[in-house]
């Protein structure tokens, strides 16, 4: 038997040709929102601080997910690109961990991720829903990132790098609600604006309605949502009564950091820390000296001779310095305990103990959690057993004159934290200071991304706040978010070596007082928690209107 052969027909020349992107209707979608997700979301931030793109990050996303797309190539096309975009902002994280970039990029990424995944369940469902179950499902996804920053603030001891509200750092008309509600509805009205462009922008090109029927509910909301958080504070800004509170030194000995722990290196330190305090204090006289986080190489308390020389100094310009350093409790014993913390030296009675140690660490920097897992690991900070926190807010004192000033001080990375701010300012400060180090990171974004968190801090309290650092950004910030002083060099560089004096003032307005936040404090994320929980049941609960014969939905 003869076996038989199959022969493929010729192909049909009139058959339609599909190209890769009509076989893959997805893909393009996919590409868009990942390359444009990417890209809005760096240039939200700083150090590039385009704060207008923040108005529109999320809305490729939100846009495709009015389409409702698969939820599997949504899903991997969004959390990819929190996981590039925040790789990306924290960069500078190279500088010191290589690991911890790779691991913290794509967590907070996929922290983030989650809220565009909610994005993805929501908007199919809200087709066809009365006007005020769509205005309650924007109000529920905006709670939730409000809700999703809270979190980030609190898990694994805590990273609220760069929340939403940040990007608006340069732009202190969008900030004066935090004054009342904390930072936490700054970043709530960007969310409801996002959403709104994003239904706004699918009915429009999408939904083929024209005329008046283009209006959007949700757009129309974020409109108005915009201005009650604007308008309303335009007159806590105006007509401000300033009166000089102290003139404050500013000292940036930019000790690079593989020197910075080197005993061999420490006399050198010494000297240039008290060349650039004189050369302050000569040029400009300035009421006090603020000196930056762990300035002097060897810790007080522990080495008398460090006690002598900071004294000897503060003796010799004849003014009270603020300095950040490391400092040892029951030295000499087994049980020594190591703090990272700032001592006001008054220059009759020397350094005043106890001074304020830190009350937030840095985890794998200044202390290993969980010891009994990760015993095998060092800390970044090449010095003595793990720090221990501090437990008290209580402002320092600082003589000016016949006067003093209280200061609520926050060493390293403390502005990032809300709480703590609110702590020292309840506690009675009166100006907030943040003694840093961002000199660990290079010369990238991370000095910028640091500072503006002390813009949020400075408004949610109605108190300046004075920034000395190392090496990086060092100024001062007013009560309602403006940047006063900044440092900066001849090249127009923030990374230098070097020192400034600052006229620091208050508006009269504010002294004593406290603002709405400082009273009530972080209201607003319960509040969006109850956003969240009401838009879930109403979405999901809630059916949608019968649709009429001309295809609108009878409301």
């Amino acid at each position: 038997m003869i076996p038989q052969t199959t022969v493929d027909p010729a192909p049909d020349p009139y058959a339609p040709r599909f190209t890769l992107w009509q076989r893959n209707p997805q893909l393009g979608w996919s590409l868009a929102v990942f390359v444009l997700t990417v890209v809005l979301t760096y240039v939200s931030f700083p150090p590039i601080s385009g704060g207008e793109f923040a108005f529109a990050f999320a809305v490729p996303a939100i846009l495709w997910a009015h389409r409702a797309p698969p939820f599997r190539i949504f899903a991997l096309t969004v959390l990819g690109a929190q996981a590039v975009a925040w790789i990306g902002l924290l960069g500078w994280l190279h500088h010191v961990t290589w690991v911890g970039l790779f691991l913290l990029g794509p967590f907070i990424g996929l922290l983030i991720g989650v809220w565009y995944l909610a994005v993805w369940w929501t908007m199919p469902r809200l087709r066809g829903h009365r006007q005020f179950v769509r205005i309650i499902a924007v109000f529920g996804l905006a709670g939730l990132w409000v809700v999703l920053e809270w979190t980030r603030g609190m898990i694994f001891g805590g990273f609220p790098w760069l929340s939403l509200a940040s990007s608006q750092w340069l732009r202190p008309f969008m900030l004066q609600m935090a004054a009342y509600t904390g930072a936490w509805a700054v970043s709530f009205v960007l969310i409801v604006f996002n959403l709104g462009i994003g239904a706004f922008t699918h009915r429009v090109f999408f939904e083929g309605v024209a005329g008046l029927r283009k209006r959007s509910p949700e757009f129309t909301i974020s409109l108005l949502v915009l201005m009650g958080a604007t308008l309303p504070y335009v007159g806590d800004v105006l007509h401000q009564q300033r009166h000089k509170l102290l003139r404050v030194a500013l000292v940036q000995p930019y000790i690079p950091q593989g020197e910075k722990w080197d005993g061999a290196k420490a006399q050198e330190i010494l000297r240039t820390i008290e060349k650039i305090a004189f050369d302050a204090n000569e040029a400009s006289l300035p009421d006090v000296i603020f000196w930056p986080e762990a300035s002097v190489p060897w810790p007080l308390k522990k080495d008398p001779l460090m006690d002598e020389w900071v004294e000897s100094v503060a003796r010799r310009t004849g003014k009270p310095l603020l300095l950040g350093a490391v400092a040892v409790d029951n030295p000499g014993v087994p049980n020594e305990i190591w703090r990272n913390g700032a001592f006001v030296v008054d220059p009759k009675s020397g350094v005043h103990y106890p001074g304020y140690a830190k009350r937030h660490l840095v985890p794998f920097g200044e202390y290993i959690p969980l010891r009994s897992v990760f015993g095998w690991l060092e800390k970044v900070v090449p010095i003595g057993g793990d720090f221990i926190p501090g437990d008290s807010a209580q402002p320092l004192p600082l003589k000016v004159g016949n006067a003093t000033v209280s200061v609520g001080v926050l060493v390293c990375y403390e502005d990032l934290f809300p709480a703590l701010a609110l702590e020292s300012s309840r506690a009675g400060a009166e100006v907030l200071a943040v003694l840093t180090n961002d000199a660990w990171y290079g010369e990238g974004g991370a000095a910028y991304q640091h500072a503006a968190s002390s813009v949020l801090r400075a408004v949610e309290n109605r108190r300046p706040v004075i920034r000395c650092g190392n090496g990086g950004w060092s100024g001062w910030i007013d009560e309602f978010g403006n940047i006063r002083a900044n440092l900066r060099d001849e090249n127009d560089t923030i990374y230098f070596r070097g020192q400034k004096t600052v006229t620091v003032t208050r508006d009269q307005r504010w002294v004593g007082r406290a603002s709405f936040y400082m009273e009530h404090g972080d209201w607003f994320v319960p509040l969006s928690v109850g956003f969240v929980l009401l838009a879930y049941f109403v979405v999901r609960l809630m059916r949608p209107p019968p649709i009429r014969t001309d295809g609108e939905a009878v409301f």
